[in-house]
């Protein structure tokens, strides 16, 4: 019988790799800059998820995580945590994003699936939740913001799918993805009459 938390530590490890992916080989401009109305963009979306993992996987289970995160604090601007100021360069909070996975790494090695953490921020009715529901939590914020990130990505250069090695779509030429993507605009123009 496969071992559960393996599982669950196998998906999230997944969407963490599927996130920095999303980061490299971009200009320092490309990885910051805002592509939609609400100013999602990749190295803060990898900043949010470093606070987010940090929390979980930290405080929630009495193993706070051992560095500041100002971006945290009760007195940070709103959406601190969804961009990267001038000041922190992409490779110190990708550096940081690895420490915070070290530390959850280790919260989940040290404890069973139904040790009991506390989540402050969850409503009281369902605040001190498993270990194993926290890991399941975590594989869904994970992979939704790696979601983001894959279009994001798509918007700055046209990289898209899981991974680099791997993308996970049809492997097609630019001629055939721009008949697709017409085929669609069509359909969509269409059904709207």
């Amino acid at each position: 019988m496969e071992d559960p938390k393996a599982a669950l530590v196998f998906y999230l490890t997944r969407g963490r790799e599927a996130l920095i992916w999303k980061t490299e080989n971009l200009s320092e401009y490309d990885v910051r800059r805002p592509l939609v109305p609400t100013g999602t963009n990749l190295l803060g979306l990898l900043k949010h998820v470093t606070g987010v993992v940090a929390g979980y996987f930290g405080e929630c289970f009495g193993r706070p995580f051992p560095e500041p995160l100002p971006w945290m604090a009760e007195d940070a601007e709103p959406n601190a945590d969804m961009w990267a100021t001038e000041d922190e360069s992409r490779d110190h909070i990708v550096a940081l994003y690895h420490r915070a996975w070290d530390h959850a790494e280790a919260t989940i090695a040290a404890l069973p699936l139904d040790a009991t953490g506390e989540v402050p921020w969850w409503p009281a009715d369902r605040n001190r939740p498993t270990l194993h529901r926290v890991l399941i939590h975590m594989i869904a914020e994970t992979e939704r913001h790696t979601g983001q990130a894959d279009i994001v990505r798509e918007l700055v250069d046209g990289a898209a799918g899981a991974r680099a090695e791997f993308s996970n779509l049809p492997d097609r030429d630019t001629a055939w993805w721009t008949a697709y993507h017409a085929r669609l605009e069509q359909a969509a123009r269409a059904a709207s009459g």
